[in-house]
């Protein structure tokens, strides 16, 4: 694998393998979701907005769940709200999930805790009708130094997610 930069605010960034990774899944899927690359951790929320200097509401996490099957359901809500573990399983008529590891993540996702990105790997995605009331939104960019910037109708369709209330 060749090495890949990216340019972001007049700098130039290493695209790790990880970014390389999602910005191959962009590329394919005619995407014009932005990779954002830094030199500053991004793994919570918290610091995710401090380092791209944004606001805390305009920020999505990934949650990674899985289910009685081992099979990965991802929850994504606004930044600032919990995933309802219990409200999944009731709308999905299945036993309730359960958070997935650090490892089941990686291995599932193909992404590292802390930049998991909302879509590019199979699961089942479900999407908080709240994070659809934002125009644009900023998730897990492939690694803790990274973010993605996405238009959330472009996210629903490159995760074909299902809206449903998952929020607490």
């Amino acid at each position: 694998m060749k090495d890949s930069f990216l340019i972001h605010e007049n700098k130039l960034f290493y695209m790790g393998i990880y970014e390389d990774k999602l910005n191959s899944f962009l590329k394919e899927n005619s995407s014009d979701a932005e990779i954002l690359i830094f030199d500053k951790s991004c793994h919570s929320v918290e610091e995710a907005a401090k380092t791209a200097n944004k606001n805390p509401s305009d920020f999505i996490k990934s949650i990674c769940m899985i289910d009685s099957n081992e099979n990965l359901l991802v929850a994504i809500v606004k930044g600032e709200n919990r995933v309802s573990t219990a409200r999944i399983g009731k709308s999905l008529n299945i036993e309730r999930p359960r958070i997935a590891t650090p490892k089941e993540m990686l291995d599932k996702t193909g992404y590292p805790c802390g930049g998991t990105p909302p879509f590019g790997y199979n699961a089942v995605f479900l999407i908080d009708p709240k994070v659809m009331e934002k125009e644009v939104v900023y998730g897990g960019g492939g690694s803790e130094f990274s973010l993605i910037k996405v238009k959330t109708q472009e996210l629903k369709r490159l995760n074909k997610g299902e809206i449903i209330k998952v929020s607490k």
